[in-house]
This record gives structure tokens, sequence and C-alpha cells, in this order.
């Protein structure tokens, strides 16, 4: 049997439970056959066997996580996007009144807006009650009355749609704050297209691209006023969204730069996007994905660190659009539905076409009558609160319930979910039937809003709340000459090339994903040698090899102190905690932080060169053996060594220019250390000749130095090598000439500047060393050597603050407007605490800390 027929087999039993309306299946028909929409797969869909999907679902896993697609649940860290390897297909002829529904939504909520806003039509007519909109706080009050930039300010929106026990289409929600989605769509049907590459070349379905263009384009065109060449920016929380890899995708794709609230600022009542070294360029349309209430702490909640300043001012200025508007939230009460059929024919003289789910608010008497009776007898009816999820109410006592809705009725709806319609999902070696919503999307592009031919499904679990995983929505077309989402042509975006923008940010993330790459490599290469060194004379402590494997294990210990005396557990503590600094686990994750924060100007190449990192540590975290930590270290050394060959195929701009500095600013910074810790104190002849081999394997110089002096190992020869060979790109010469390279092509040097002086003075003394001189015994150790080092590191150390001040520096960070009081005009302690995050359209609760500014985290333990 194939995974298909077995479905359909067990799909058409008849239900356990006589009395609850069969679901409506997407795939098969009451009689067992294949619905319409899949019958031209038929032939390929049917012939597919479980190990079929084994092989398709491993494969949908392996390429997610190289591309670093990652999604984090309320309250939960980012985990990987799960896809089901089943698609979603639905044909033309079912897509087509669904379509038409959809625009028509659009409009609607379009026309609601402007009216809520301005004239409240729907509220003076009573058709709404006052308090469903006044009483959301998706209400802003301080754009009531606001002059919208156009009739239509709803540019792009979300809805999610499910089907009944009939097979009918009904609105479950709808998204106009922050629609969230659309990437991990598009990402979907990527994915999908390159693991089931016949089902999708003989679907004849609609690509997704163009609908890519058409939403760029809207964007554009939405400036206000005559611009010729408008400057678009998405506006993002950061990297601890849930769903920070859409806001990415969505800016990338578009070519729009990702920003934050720090990278914005209002002058005048226009917005600018800062650039380095105090340079600004006026931004023409916000693409806001966070949430209204935190994007302006000067008019809407003072605490926000997330937000930008006078937004508010410049968008009732019409100086910026802002997409959505400032406002739109209130769209997305659930209270409003029941209302939206008068709306609709007051607003637009047309009667609804796509249905909502049935509600009942219980503010109304009526509605809190009919939802207290149903709610005890009917069980898809359920008690949402009108700003969020449930609330708290699933599963509670009937007293409990009604008490809480009592008390503030205003707050609650009733709503009878449909028996949603069911898909086959894929888990456990099989083709579980699992009801699915569909979220949909729609922009306003031209002089219509055109829903995208397609959406991102999502299967829910067995009790029909919570998402489980994605599916890819293929929507057929009627002919196969049709063009891909009807869009026979774009509008024009933009008369010509935009140069890039690299806000002060961006510059930091960039200089910091140089230091921590250089600093992880640095102590892999380390820890590899000292492993090697531990299997050989761990239980030989009193030979020169037991005294040598001392030698390098004080030098990890000094690059990141000491936690376990067993020495497997040391180095996989060294590999795999993130809380140890100086540590690889803690460097690769200050990495991969740093590239979340520039995820929209990464390729690929960069995330699967995470992933063979991460499949390293879940290979050692499975296995107990020793041999599994030097495995995990090469791996770990070759994703990283892929992460450097990506960056050398970067744009040389002062990005990549601070990537180098701090790239070879940490190697010198490192390989001091080393030094220090291994080659200042005598040990006997064998204990340093094993070490020194050590150092130039650590070093990755042990094959110059083979070739150069045929393996005799001598401290002087070492020294020469590392510390002063001009050719040698280990060596800390090789390392400041690069750096000064780098520095001085940065747009903020002149020549003269600060970090430029101190680099050539630290030169000048690194040139003017004489190894003989270095090597100088004094005692039991090199007195000259160690007074060198420990004097470089200072100056290193004083040089990356410089590099830091003059070329990341921004002005001082942000502070909540509500913390500051008149006592702000003396001196005063930083201010501490915690800020939520903003949750976008996916429900994310409060509380957790937004992104650190790079330049206070990373100063710990840095060297």
């Amino acid at each position: 049997m194939t995974v298909l027929r077995d479905y359909a087999a067990a799909v058409t039993q008849p239900p356990l439970d006589e009395d609850r309306p069969r679901r409506f299946d997407e795939v098969v028909g009451p009689d067992g056959s294949l619905r319409p929409a899949w019958k031209p797969l038929a032939e390929l869909a049917v012939g597919l066997t479980p190990h079929d999907l084994y092989r398709v679902d491993g494969d949908i896993v392996r390429m997610l996580a190289d591309e670093g697609v990652t999604y984090a649940r309320p309250g939960e860290r980012p985990g990987p996007w799960r896809l089901d390897p089943v698609p979603l297909v639905v044909d033309a002829g079912t897509w087509a009144p669904l379509e038409v529904g959809l625009a028509q939504r659009a409009e609607l909520l379009n026309a609601l807006l402007v009216d809520l806003y301005g004239p409240q039509r729907v509220l003076t007519e009573r058709v709404v009650p006052a308090a469903v909109v006044l009483g959301h706080p998706g209400f802003v009050r301080a754009m009531a009355g606001a002059r919208m930039p156009d009739s239509h300010p709803l540019v792009f929106s979300a809805t999610d749609i499910g089907r009944d026990h009939d097979g009918t289409w009904r609105a479950v929600g709808d998204k106009t704050q922050a629609p969230s989605g659309i990437g991990y769509a598009m990402e979907n049907r990527r994915v999908l297209s390159r693991v089931l590459p016949e089902m999708y070349r003989e679907a004849g379905l609609h690509r997704m691209e163009p609908y890519f263009w058409a939403l760029r384009s809207a964007l554009m065109q939405a400036a206000p006023g005559e611009v010729a060449d408008p400057r678009v920016v998405v506006l993002t929380p950061g990297t601890h969204s849930e769903t920070a890899y859409d806001q990415a995708f969505l800016a990338s794709t578009l070519g729009f730069p990702l920003v934050e609230g720090s990278d914005l600022v209002v002058r005048d009542g226009w917005v600018y996007l800062r650039q380095n070294r105090g340079r600004m360029e006026r931004v023409d349309v916000v693409v806001r994905r966070v949430d209204a209430s935190w994007s302006d702490p000067l008019e809407l909640r003072g605490e926000s660190q997330l937000g930008v300043a006078g937004l508010t001012e410049a968008a009732r200025r019409g100086r910026v659009r802002i997409v959505n508007p400032i406002g739109a939230g209130v769209l997305e009460s659930p209270a409003l539905l029941p209302y939206l059929p008068a709306v609709c024919e007051l607003l637009l003289g047309e009667s609804l076409l796509l249905p909502s789910v049935d509600s009942w608010w219980c503010g109304d008497p009526a509605g809190l009558e009919a939802t207290l009776d149903l709610v005890e007898r009917d069980p898809d009816v359920r008690v949402v609160a009108v700003d969020g999820p449930e609330d708290g109410l699933t599963g509670l006592p009937r007293g409990e319930l009604v008490e809480r809705v009592l008390a503030r009725p205003h707050h609650y709806v009733g709503r009878r979910d449909p028996v949603f319609s069911q898909v086959p999902s894929w888990s456990a070696g099989a083709a579980r039937p699992r009801p699915v919503t569909l979220r949909t999307f729609t922009v306003r592009y031209g002089t219509a809003y055109r829903p995208l031919v397609g959406g991102m499904a999502n299967v829910l679990d067995d009790i029909g709340t919570r998402s489980s995983s994605s599916k890819d929505v293929w929507v057929l077309k009627a002919d196969p000459a049709d063009a891909d989402q009807g869009l026979s042509g774009v509008l024009a975006a933009t008369p010509g090339r935009a140069a890039p923008v690299a806000a002060p940010r961006v510059l930091e993330d960039l200089y910091w994903t140089g230091r921590y790459a250089e600093r992880a490599e640095g102590m892999l290469r380390l820890l590899l040698v000292t492993h090697g060194t531990a299997e050989d004379f761990r239980s030989r402590p009193r030979t020169a090899g037991g005294t040598s494997l001392e030698v390098l294990l004080g030098a990890q210990s000094r690059l990141a102190g000491r936690r376990h005396e067993n020495l497997d557990a040391e180095f996989r503590s060294l590999l795999l905690d993130e809380d140890r600094v100086g540590g690889v686990g803690h460097s690769v994750a200050a990495l991969r932080d740093a590239l979340s924060g520039i995820r929209d100007q990464l390729s690929v190449d960069t995330w699967r060169a995470l992933g063979v990192i991460d499949r390293a540590v879940t290979l050692l975290e499975l296995s107990p053996a020793s041999h599994q930590i030097a495995e995990a270290a090469g791996r770990h050394l070759t994703g990283l060594l892929s992460l450097q060959g990506s960056s050398a195929n970067m744009m040389q701009d002062d990005g990549w220019r601070l990537l180098s500095a701090g790239r070879w600013l940490e190697r010198a910074i490192q390989l001091c250390h080393l030094l220090v810790a291994t080659t200042t104190e005598r040990r006997g002849l064998d204990v340093d000749r094993a070490v020194l081999a050590a150092v130039l394997d650590a070093a990755e110089s042990g094959v110059t130095h083979r070739r150069r002096f045929r393996g005799y190992v001598r401290p002087a020869g070492v020294l020469d090598l590392l510390l002063l060979d001009p050719d040698n790109p280990r060596s800390l010469l090789h390392c400041l000439t690069e750096l000064r390279t780098h520095l001085g092509r940065l747009a903020g040097s002149t020549g003269s500047t600060r970090p430029e002086r101190l680099l050539e003075h630290l030169l000048s003394e690194v040139e003017a060393q004489e190894v003989s001189s270095l090597v100088a015994i004094g005692g039991t150790d090199r007195p000259l050597l160690t007074t060198f080092l420990e004097e470089t590191l200072e100056r290193l150390s004083t040089l990356g603050d410089a590099i830091a001040e003059h070329h990341l520096s921004s002005g001082p960070p942000p502070r909540p407007l509500n913390s500051l009081t008149v006592l702000d005009a003396l001196p005063a302690e930083p201010v501490t605490g915690t800020i939520p995050v903003i949750t976008d359209d996916m429900e994310r609760p409060p509380g957790i800390p937004p992104r650190v500014p790079r330049g206070g985290a990373r100063r710990e333990g840095d060297a």
C-alpha cells in the first residue's frame, strides 16, 4: 500500500462520533476518490510510499536547518520551522470565488479603518457598538482624526480562513497590524519544489515570485507625495521576535533595509535612517513589524526601546507612510466579526461574500446570553479575549468561566469554530488526518486589492487550537497559459539603482561577527591540539607529554577559564556551554546573534555553515564517546571556515572592512594569549619542544615551520614565524598590517584618527622587536617576551575600544522616556530593567528582554 491509499481507506471509515459533523477532507471525497485538485497529480501522488516520504521529510528538515529557518512559539526559544511534506492542493474553480471574497474583505477592512479614524459612521449610526472600538487597545487615539495619506491606507493584510464541514470557507480572523507569514510561505514553496520536483512540475500551479514583485512595487508606490526614488525600510522588533526569520526574508527578498528602532530618528517631522559617521538618509515608507503601542515612546508607551520617538507625528503630517498605519490593529479585534456584514452593507453597499466564524460579543447582553448558553452544551464554542489569546479560559469549570466573563463582559467574545477541514499530515511513519487552516495575504496593487494565489497552511493539533506544522499551498491554474498570480506585468518599482545603506548597528554586528568567528576558530584549533595530546598523555602525567598537556590546558583556561577536572567534560563544556565566555559555545551563540541582526544582508551560504555546526553539536550531545569530541570540533571548524569563505564574496564596503578588521584584531589577541600561556616559561627541552609543536599546530603554522626549519623546533624559529613574519597570515605582524589596510579604507578614517595612531604605534613597536632579545632567558622564564606580549595585549584592547568608539558609536543608548526625571540633570546610574518584547501578529506575550546592544554585552570576557 502507498501513503495516500492508506489515508483514503482510513478517512472513509464511518466516524466514531455520529453526532459530530464529519470533517471535510481536502484530498479524499466521501466516496473515497481523490478530489478534483488532486486528480492531475494522481499518478505521482498515489505512488508515494512511506519510504519516499521518510526521505522527503528528512530532506525538508535538513534544508530548513541549513537555511536557518526558525520560529519561536510564544514563551519559547527559537526552534526549527516545521514543514509537512504533503502540500495542500486547491483547484482553480475552488479558488476563484475565494479570491473574490478575500479582495472584498480587504476593501472592507480598509474602508472600516478610514471610517474609524475619520467620520466614524459605523459608531454614530450604531452599526458597531462604540465600546467594541474605543475599548480595544488596538485603537490608537493619537491617530484619531489624522489625515490619511490616501483613501487606501491599508496596503497589506492577511486573513486566516478555514473550511467548514460542508466545504464553505469561513474567515477565522484578520491580521492588519503587522501581517506575518508570507516569508515562511515562500520558504515552504522553495523547499517543497526541490524535494518533490516531479509533482511540482506536473501540478501546473501558480508561482509566487510575481506576487513579491507586486508587493515591492506597491510599497514603493505607497510613498507620500512625488518621490522619485523612495526609501523603504522594514522596522523589526529585533532578533527576539518569534517571526524574525520572516521579517528578514521579506526585507532581503524585497531589497529593503531591515532596521530596528535605534536605526531611525525623527528630525523636524521627517524620518531618517542613521548612517555611519552621523550621516542620515530620509525614509519615505516604514513597513512596520512592531506593534503600534510600542512604535513611538514619545506619544504611546514611554518605556519602549523598540520604536522611534516622533514617528506618530511624522505620520500625522503625512511625511512618512507607515504600512500598515499605526492603529490598524483595532481591525484584528474578534469582537468586530459579528458586525462585519452590516458594516459591509453600510460602507461598501455590498453583501459580505466571505462569512466569518459565528461570534458573539459579550459586551452586548444578547451576545453574553448566547455565549454563556452555548459554551456549556456546544463543544465547538469557546471564549476568547478581544485583545489576544484565550486568556487561560480553556478548560476552566463553568462556574469560574462565567464569573470571569461576567466581571468583564466587554473583554470577551464567544466563538464557534468550524469543524475545520482535514488534511493528511505526515507523522511517525504515516499520514494521519489533522485539521487545517489557511493564512492568505492581500496587497493593494495598482487600483485593486490582489490576494496571493496560495498562502501558508497551518496544521492544527488534535484539539484544533495550536499549529503543529505548516504546509505549502498549491493553487492550480485553470489554463497552463494563465499568468502566474494573474499578473502579466508589474508596475515599475524604482527608476534606478539605490545606494546600499549600512546603519551603525549593522556595522557593529559585522565587526563582532569577525571577532567572534575568529575567537571560536582560535579556541577550536587549540582544543583539537589539546584533545589529541590528552588522548596520548592523560594517563601519563609525569612524562614530558603529560606536562605539555597541562601547559595546553592552562592556555585553554587563560582564554575560557576551567570548569571540570574531568578532561572530556571540560572539552565538551568548551564546545557546548553557551554561558562560558571564551568557549566555543559562547562564541558561536554570540556569532549567531550578530548574524541574526543582519540576516537580510547575508546569503543562504551563511546559514548552511551554521547548519554544519548545529549538526556537530547534536552529534556530540548524543554520543558520550571521547573521540566524538575531536569529530565535533572538526565539524565546527569546517563550518567556521565555510563562513569565512562566504564572507569573502561580500561587497567590499565599510561593513566588510569592519568584519575583516574584527577578524584580524581578534586573531592577534588570541595569538598573544596563546603565546603568553605557552612560550614565556622554560619547562625543559622535551616539554618545550612538545609545547612549541602544539602551538604551531594551534596557530595553523606547523606545515610552514616544518618546510622552513625541516622539523627542528626552537623558540627563536617559532617566535619569528608567529610574531614577525610578514608573509605568515597567522603572525602578529601580518595581522596588524592587514588591520591597518582595512581601517585605512573605512569612510571615517583620515590617517590621523585615534585608532590609526594607536595601530601605527603598535606596528612600529612590533617591527622593532628582535627575536634574539625576546627569547633571552632570565631565570626560568623569558621576561622580555612576557613584557612584550602583555603590553601588546593591553594595546590591542585599547585599540579595539578606539575602533568601536570611532567607527561604531552612534550616541548613547536609548532610555525609556517614563524613566526620565528632573534628576536626570545630575549624574545617575544607568537605567536597568526588563523591557517587554513587541509582539507581532502571532501573539507573543510581553516579558522577553529586547535585543541587547552589542557594546555592552560583548565587553564581558573580551580580551
